[in-house]
């Protein structure tokens, strides 16, 4: 199962993410989503699940809540906008991957068993980071993963 991973959108949805999405089983987007709108055009590539980021307001916004357990492929997913917020220990509550937004970084480590995943901004640029997507590969339980840069 490949799952396409989208954050820090800020109403921004590029035609290079979507490309970049074709073809994904699911679409998880780690929030600040900036309007319902993203998650529209993304619906028409494949089921997605999505929190709510810390730029997320407004009544269209309640919609969204601020972390999902998922269960994808017989692999245990945590979603939720920032990692620092993390409130649950992974290993215990059955989760295998952990990803989150928010920095705007994008980075994929495995820390005692456990894979996290930022999938960075395929928003606005910020900085000089990379404008990314992430990819979640699942097969037979195992999960691995991968940042894909648009521009």
């Amino acid at each position: 199962m490949r799952i396409g991973l989208i954050s820090d959108t800020h109403g921004l949805l590029r035609p290079e993410a979507l490309q970049a999405l074709a073809g994904v089983e699911h679409i998880i987007h780690a929030g600040d989503i900036g309007t319902p709108d993203v998650i529209e055009t993304l619906r028409n590539i494949a089921p997605v699940n999505a929190v709510r980021g810390n730029n997320d307001k407004g009544a269209w916004a309640a919609e969204f809540p601020p972390w999902i357990a998922l269960e994808l492929g017989g692999v245990g997913i945590h979603v939720l906008h920032d990692v620092n917020e993390l409130d649950v220990d992974p290993a215990a509550a059955g989760f295998r991957v952990i990803i989150a937004g928010h920095s705007h970084k994008p980075q994929v480590t495995e820390r005692e068993g456990i894979l996290f995943v930022n999938p960075g901004s395929a928003g606005p640029r910020r900085f000089s980071l990379p404008v990314t997507v992430g990819y979640l590969t699942v097969t037979g339980g195992n999960a691995s993963a991968e940042i894909r840069p648009l521009l």
